[in-house]
């Protein structure tokens, strides 16, 4: 990972902006102040459920990789880790690995973390925060037939308490469960990463609080 900081604000979708008219309908574009607001009252009241839903969004910028391996330190003294699925989102190269790395290492794994590729699942198994802690680290980068999905015992491992970690979880679109967490890794073309967290969950918040 080429030498990759400080979040920044934490941002948050915004309340789509209502048109105020549109031609085709023959309406005027010249609406009074009221009749906005009343529109705007009745969207926010029809997608109350929708917006209640949308994910909180946080941005970061890794300068370095050092910042990669103090945002993996800090995750991992959130109690709700522990029960987490994160799905990590990027191209190769882009530092999934090396994120899941450190962030493995700063819960307590002292074997050497490595891409599953292959075996598509990697346990671990440690003492973090005073208590046992499952973890698998998952590489679907390979998988194409659904039913190793049975076949494999993976949806009694997503089923177990523990942490998951996923890379690629695109590739398993259809059999995974919704994530807590989706982690978004860009690189920059001086080698820096942008990051952006999409918290799907009330876990998912709480990781990113």
């Amino acid at each position: 990972m080429v030498p990759l900081g400080q979040p920044s604000q934490q941002s948050r979708l915004g309340i789509p902006q209502v048109h105020r008219g549109h031609a085709n309908l023959g309406e005027s574009q010249l609406r009074t102040p009221f009749l906005q607001l009343s529109e705007q009252c009745r969207w926010i009241d029809g997608h109350e459920n929708l917006l209640n839903e949308m994910p909180i969004v946080k941005t970061l910028h890794w300068s370095d990789e050092q910042a990669c391996a103090a945002f993996a330190q800090r995750l991992a003294l959130c109690p709700a880790l522990a029960q987490a699925l994160l799905y990590l989102h990027g191209d190769l190269g882009s530092g999934k690995t090396t994120f899941t790395r450190y962030l493995l290492q700063a819960l307590g794994v002292t074997d050497r973390v490595k891409s599953p590729t292959y075996a598509v699942v990697e346990p671990y198994e440690v003492t973090a925060n005073g208590q046992n802690l499952s973890i698998w680290h998952f590489d679907f980068y390979r998988f194409n037939d659904p039913r190793e999905w049975e076949d494999a015992g993976f949806r009694d491992i997503f089923a177990s308490l523990g942490l998951k970690i996923c890379e690629w979880p695109d590739k398993a679109r259809g059999v995974l469960p919704p994530s807590d967490l989706d982690i978004h890794l860009t690189v920059n073309l001086d080698g820096s990463r942008d990051v952006r967290l999409c918290a799907q969950s009330e876990l998912g918040e709480d990781l990113t609080a």
